[in-house]
């Protein structure tokens, strides 16, 4: 049965963009390729108003999380932890030999700027670790204000985000931030099907890498961008019918403006809130939820799981509560292409479904 994702991920994708998947296959050494991705990457490169590197990697967000730890950490990093894929990109950067120290908070609160001061001052890192919109909670973190805190106490320590479920759908000023490296899979924000990250580098970080032993083959920032400044190629095969759908979804995404996307995804957001604070209460602490996905607390004692089959019984799909949140939460997404019209309809059938009285 088809139905319609209001899910953290993948998300919604359009017709159009599925389409052009389909387009005749080529070889990834052809010139025709090597056109292709020039484009895709210059296209990412001034939709952020960047002189930053643009890599993109054929890999879910967790590879590139293991990479970035790879390219740039020789020994020793800090990890933001409030949640559940924050806590995975610890044990990555841990699985991959590197002294972790951990800066965690509640789930469901915020990284403060304070908070992550302090521990910059106890020691040196070469790099911290911060997820921007952690999915399991609902919670964004205030990153411009998190990044200064790092040039402001620890100016040579690299700063590293997860932009997984926020890039394209929130603003993220990467040179104005000076973040370092920047990494999204395409099945939120972007409105594609799973298997590309994109991922911004900056130049010190790629200078910092040229000195940092054993970074892998795959996951490789030097030799990625070698063989994209050499011919505009890749070093592995990528995922080229997905390459053809990233190009004509940025098109479309140039054609609403960052700035349009911004709003509408932000408008969908304060729709869910609304929803969510006239029949239960919202996860996130006050001022910190997130714009791309709405973690709802079931104050109610409902089924969350009975109520998800409901749904796709009428042709939409939300999510349960993730990990230790199972059944305690649900979330409902409300990224990518979605719009508020059809965030409307959700939040009517989910009203229905629930027996709550129409507000």
């Amino acid at each position: 049965m088809r139905f319609q994702l209001f899910i953290p991920g993948p998300t919604e994708v359009r017709e159009e963009v599925l389409r052009a998947q389909a387009q005749p296959m080529i070889g990834h050494r052809m010139p025709e390729f090597s056109d292709l991705f020039h484009r895709v990457t210059e296209k990412i490169r001034t939709l952020f108003k960047t002189d930053a590197h643009v890599l993109i990697f054929t890999s879910s967000a967790t590879g590139v999380m293991e990479g970035a730890v790879r390219n740039v950490v020789q020994h020793r990093l800090l990890s933001t932890v409030n949640g559940a894929f924050s806590e995975r990109w610890a044990k990555i950067a841990k699985a991959n030999g590197k002294a972790v120290d951990v800066l965690e908070v509640a789930w469901g609160q915020a990284i403060k700027p304070e908070a992550l001061a302090e521990a910059l001052k106890r020691k040196p890192y070469e790099a911290v670790l911060i997820t921007h919109n952690e999915t399991s909670t609902g919670v964004m973190n205030p990153l411009k204000d998190l990044a200064k805190v790092v040039h402001e106490v620890s100016p040579d320590t690299l700063i590293l985000v997860d932009a997984v479920s926020s890039m394209i759908g929130a603003p993220i000023e990467f040179d104005a931030w000076g973040l370092d490296v920047v990494l999204a899979s395409v099945q939120k924000c972007f409105a594609l099907p799973p298997g590309l990250t994109v991922t911004l580098v900056s130049h010190r970080a790629i200078e910092k890498a040229k000195t940092v032993e054993h970074r892998g083959y795959y996951f490789d920032f030097l030799t990625q961008l070698k063989y994209y400044e050499e011919r505009h190629q890749t070093p592995a095969t990528p995922a080229i019918s997905l390459l053809y759908a990233l190009d004509v979804q940025l098109d479309r995404i140039q054609a609403e403006t960052l700035e349009k996307r911004y709003e509408r995804h932000q408008k969908m957001a304060e729709m869910a809130r609304s929803w969510a604070r006239t029949y239960f209460e919202l996860f996130p602490e006050p001022g910190y939820e997130s714009p791309t996905v709405t973690t709802i607390r079931n104050t109610r004692g409902i089924s969350v799981k009975d109520t998800l089959q409901e749904l796709k019984k009428r042709g939409y799909a939300i999510s349960n509560g993730y990990g230790k949140l199972k059944e305690k939460t649900f979330r409902i997404g409300h990224m990518g292409d979605l719009t508020p019209d059809e965030l409307q309809r959700l939040l009517e059938t989910l009203t229905e479904v629930l027996g709550l009285p129409q507000a």
